[in-house]
């Protein structure tokens, strides 16, 4: 049996049990809030794993090591910390009251239904800006998984890149369309449980097999030099040395990660959807278990596979360290078991992205704007229609093979972070925030983030989520002071909230 047959058997046995979950899920969905939230009956661990592997998408078993073959651990490391930091806090800060206000509020089952409940908006004006920013961002998001599949099956297969896109393309789509929200977190706790083995297994036997953690690094070091001396190549070199120049400036925009959790859509949903705020500790413990393994480990095979591989991976390939130490690793088989993780990596978090981008459209504009009296299976029509659009439209964005999982993460990241997570802090905490208050930070930190990432150089340099998120958050918070429309019924409604017993 051949390398490339066991590869292809274990893959197909992974991707066909995506696809049969998806199918079986898809008896369950008999309306908009259990195709959308699973009903809120999601067990502690279902919503913990779901909530953390679509979190962290491709871009941790590919973007990360990529980023800690290049520099070494100093730029992986903080972004971690930060990463890390900002899992814990969105758990213990936001995931409890969430669930709670939405319930409150008109039982709310997407982002933009609950700024329109909370906000009184009868306009649905704040709603639709929501709409549009979700879209955009996870049209970005969603591009930058298929472009990890697509790696991943070049890395494994030597397929061409643009026909990995489209078996990556077909797969994801398949269960979401089916299953929704119960097939996504049946799905991703597998993916999450297959993610966190991978790299706790790659990692001890990366480490092992270099002899130890002392001349494991002290060989990833030797590396590091031999590329700043030019060994490797000019352009290697000039990679290189760009990650070694880490000032205080670098390490801000690497710890201001954490700030996106606040605001991210498709990881605040599982708070929504988990069955009772009492569960919530639980999840929380095994969310940030995970979390800190995950990124602890990815970091190490990044940093060691500079060292293990024999052959230097070009600037491009870079994001490929993780596979490559895989199949050097193991026999066929497991690696291609173990490689299923990157592809379930991306999946996890395209899938969840997909879903919340179109019941953010189904709900809060076709409903809203087009046709109010829809039914819930027109509903869910629209909502697999919108999956779909979404879909091909990040098909196209992730076309350009030089595209890099990191950098289209980190854009889509700053712009989650940087509009919504200062909105969903002041509705959850501040009774004064009013709805021209919460439409005007959001519109001005989206802003922020599009323009800030499209300047480079001096001040711009700092990372587009700390400038967007403070704006938002400032903007947002005066505009609601000298807003002298408050609205009494929004006022009782939050006290009231805010007296609910968890």
């Amino acid at each position: 049996m051949t390398s490339t047959i066991s590869f292809i058997i274990a893959f197909v046995l992974y991707l066909g049990l995506m696809v049969f979950i998806g199918l079986r899920a898809m008896k369950k969905n008999n309306s908009a809030s259990d195709f959308f939230l699973g009903g809120r009956n999601v067990g502690p661990w279902t919503t913990a794993l779901s909530a953390e592997a679509s979190d962290m998408s491709g871009w941790l078993l590919m973007g990360l090591p990529g980023l800690a073959y290049l520099g070494g651990m100093k730029e992986a490391f903080w972004t971690a910390v930060g990463l890390a930091v900002g899992t814990y806090l969105s758990w213990l800060i936001v995931a409890k009251p969430l669930r709670k206000c939405t319930i409150a509020f008109g039982n709310s089952i997407t982002i933009p239904e609950f700024f329109t409940n909370r906000f009184k908006d009868k306009s649905h004006i704040i709603a639709a800006i929501t709409v549009i920013f979700n879209l955009l961002f996870f049209t970005i998001y969603v591009a930058s998984g298929l472009v990890a599949c697509s790696k991943l099956f070049t890395s494994v297969f030597g397929l061409e890149y643009h026909v990995g896109l489209v078996i990556g393309l077909i797969v994801i789509l398949s269960y979401t369309i089916m299953g929704g929200y119960l097939a996504v977190c049946k799905t991703d706790f597998i993916q999450g449980t297959l993610m966190i083995i991978a790299l706790i297994v790659t990692g001890i036997a990366v480490t092992a097999l270099l002899g130890g953690w002392g001349p494991a690094f002290d060989k990833a070091n030797a590396f590091t030099q031999n590329a700043l001396n030019g060994k490797f190549g000019e352009e290697f070199q000039k990679a290189v040395a760009g990650n070694q120049s880490y000032g205080a400036s670098s390490i801000i925009s690497a710890l201001v990660w954490g700030l996106g959790y606040f605001g991210m859509p498709h990881f605040i949903i599982r708070f929504m959807g988990i069955r009772s705020n009492r569960e919530v500790k639980i999840s929380r413990r095994i969310a940030i278990v995970w979390v800190v393994i995950a990124l602890g480990a990815a970091v190490l095979v990044g940093t060691l596979g500079t060292a293990f591989l024999t052959e230097t991976l070009s600037i491009s390939g870079a994001e490929t360290v993780f596979s490559a130490v895989m199949q050097k690793i193991f026999p066929s088989f497991i690696a291609g078991i173990f490689l299923c993780a990157i592809l379930a990596a991306a999946m996890s978090t395209a899938d969840s992205q997909l879903l919340v981008a179109s019941s953010s459209f189904s709900q809060d504009v076709y409903k809203a704007f087009i046709k109010k009296n829809a039914s819930e299976k027109e509903i869910l029509k629209v909502s697999r229609i919108t999956v779909f659009v979404v879909a091909a439209v990040a098909f196209c964005l992730s076309l350009d093979q030089s595209s890099s999982i990191f950098g289209l993460v980190s854009y889509a990241w700053a712009g989650f972070g940087g509009t919504l997570g200062p909105i969903i802090l002041l509705a959850l905490f501040w009774r004064g925030t009013t709805r021209n208050g919460a439409l005007a930070g959001l519109i001005c930190g989206g802003v922020t983030v599009i323009l800030w990432h499209n300047l480079h150089g001096g001040l711009f340099n700092l990372y587009e989520i700390l400038p967007a998120f403070i704006i938002c958050g400032v903007v947002a918070f005066v505009v609601s002071l000298l807003d002298k429309n408050k609205d009494a019924e929004m006022l009782a409604e939050f006290d009231k909230y805010r007296k609910l017993e968890d």
